[in-house]
């Protein structure tokens, strides 16, 4: 798989946008556990390497269990989520399939039961912006950085 183009050379004001919004998600006061799970599942979802494999490592620097990230692709049979990580992830499931699942009733009013208007509104500006990230990603091809222990012999 080759890259396509470098989207910042491209499309720096885009680019620059892109970042802002990034910035206003990252200090809007959302946990960082939420944030990191909502970036890590909707990469799994739109099958981003790129984002998968930064979010897997910003997950983990950031002291979040190892079997939490690793079943993020697995939340539904999984037990290591609690009911409001739960509920998120049903939410960023159903935002990133927007236009499979239409954004069901039922996963809002799950969300509302754990949060306010204020962080519900705080988590769909973050998948969308992981979403835009998924697809100047996977658009461009833009490739992974392979870590040195990770190579195969």
């Amino acid at each position: 798989m080759k890259t396509r183009f470098d989207f910042a050379t491209v499309a720096p004001e885009a680019m620059k946008a892109a970042v802002a919004l990034e910035m206003h998600c990252k200090n809007s006061g959302l946990p960082a556990r939420l944030f990191h799970l909502i970036k890590l599942r909707a990469s799994i979802i739109n099958g981003c390497s790129y984002c998968v494999d930064m979010h897997s490592k910003e997950a983990q620097h950031s002291g979040l269990p190892e079997q939490w990230i690793r079943l993020v692709s697995a939340w539904h049979e999984s037990t290591v989520f609690t009911d409001e990580e739960r509920a998120v992830l049903a939410f960023t499931d159903s935002l990133t399939l927007v236009a499979q699942t239409r954004a069901p009733d039922e996963d809002y009013e799950e969300l509302r039961k754990y949060f306010s208007e204020a962080d519900i509104a705080k988590m769909i500006l973050v998948i969308g912006a992981i979403n835009v990230w998924n697809r100047i990603a996977v658009g461009t091809r833009k490739k992974h950085p392979v870590d040195a222990a990770a190579k195969a012999a």
